[in-house]
């Protein structure tokens, strides 16, 4: 779970460079394990929440609304870095579920919700051994999963991802969500990217 939070952050941060540029229209399949199955994403927007950070997005693009899953999407993305990202970098993930009028905080449970990591370069390492080729869509490509991560625009022109099946935890229920993804490096922000999405489940 840990690993599709940090994944999510730098896709979103676009500081991890391999996610916005390459080959167009290739087809990759994202991993899945949970009790409860996402059927639908929907509502999708974003925005900076800390423009005046080095790191921002540009633009970000998900067709269709609704997201069926399984099934395809289509990604277009464009983000700037103006400094040099490296260790440590520490990413604050806040997570809330709308409730009525309110916005409530999902508490951070087994490294799924609002959790803070104290250093994502740390955690590629974990997810993707040094020395092993980086994992699909990164190999294609052709640039390094691990940090230090080099300043520069990268544009991912519009690409399919197929979402296959994807399990959620149990109280990742039914309704409208937003997440605030924070990157710092010793207490210096680096970027900041707030998602909203709407959530269907059904129970299996």
């Amino acid at each position: 779970m840990r690993a599709l939070f940090v994944a999510l952050a730098l896709c979103a941060l676009r500081l991890c460079p391999a996610v916005l540029g390459g080959p167009q229209h290739q087809r990759f399949a994202l991993g899945n394990g949970w009790p409860v199955r996402l059927s639908r994403v929907r509502n999708f927007s974003w925005r900076n929440c800390a423009p005046s950070y080095p790191a921002w997005v540009k633009s970000m693009n998900i067709i269709p609304d609704p997201i069926c899953i399984p099934g395809d999407v289509t990604i277009s993305a464009s983000a700037t870095t103006t400094e040099r990202i490296e260790s440590p970098v520490k990413l604050a993930v806040i997570l809330e579920k709308r409730i009525g009028n309110m916005w409530l905080k999902v508490p951070c449970v087994d490294d799924v919700g609002s959790c803070t990591y104290d250093d994502i370069c740390d955690e590629l390492d974990e997810l993707i051994p040094p020395g092993q080729p980086c994992p699909e869509p990164l190999q294609s490509y052709g640039i390094p999963c691990h940090c230090p991560f080099k300043a520069g625009t990268y544009s991912m022109p519009p690409s399919d991802i197929y979402l296959p099946n994807m399990d959620l935890p149990s109280f990742l229920t039914n309704g409208d969500y937003r997440v605030k993804a924070v990157l710092s490096n010793r207490q210096q922000g680096l970027g900041c990217v707030e998602i909203s999405f709407s959530l269907q489940s059904t129970s299996w």
